[in-house]
């Protein structure tokens, strides 16, 4: 019977989803998450300094790879403390309501040489959308370097109450920029 069993236990486990996944663990000094939008006509750049991210990639077996990345929206910093504190307000973030923001994927897609695709869930502000982001990725040894951008309408999450609604003078497009280094973890 316990043969069976343990039979049984490790066919159950070759079989979870995952198992051939590689862990990686992000490098916070050498990543960035932040986004850009023009604002007045001109470029507003910011980051985030407090968030994690969860990744499971590996690029021979994407149909098991997964990340799950949070943010701290508390912890936006343009460099302008008067923009950050209205886009961490009730017409911007509303931090308080809603003080994180989390992107899923569902999916990723090899496009050729270095380039992906990740299509996920950003859920932001109290809403969930899909969202598609390419990403370039080289891989070194243990380290990895991933690069990207996904172009976001705030508007679809509700961001820019007010005033603030209209395409001017905040445009409704955001890019959102990602820059990880990671290593595996072991």
């Amino acid at each position: 019977m316990r043969t069976i069993l343990a039979a049984a236990a490790a066919l159950c486990m070759s079989a979870v989803p995952g198992m051939a996944r590689t862990a990686w663990s992000v490098d916070h000094a050498k990543s960035r998450v932040g986004f850009s939008v023009q604002w007045s006509g001109q470029a507003f750049n910011a980051t985030f300094h407090s968030w994690k991210a969860d990744i499971a990639f590996d690029p021979a077996d994407l149909g098991h790879s997964k990340v799950v990345a949070t943010i701290d929206l508390n912890s936006e910093d343009s460099g302008s403390g008067d923009n950050d504190d209205g886009l961490k307000g009730a017409e911007g973030f509303a931090v308080d309501k809603f003080p994180i923001a989390k992107f899923e994927t569902a999916s990723f897609v090899a496009k050729g040489g270095d380039a992906y695709v990740a299509n996920g869930q950003l859920n932001l502000h109290g809403v969930t959308k899909p969202i598609t982001l390419p990403f370039t990725l080289t891989i070194t040894g243990n380290t990895a370097h991933m690069t990207g951008k996904a172009v976001v309408s705030r508007m679809d999450f509700g961001l820019g109450q007010g005033e603030w609604a209209a395409d001017t003078p905040i445009a409704h497009s955001v890019t959102i920029v990602v820059d990880l280094t990671a290593t595996k973890a072991h």
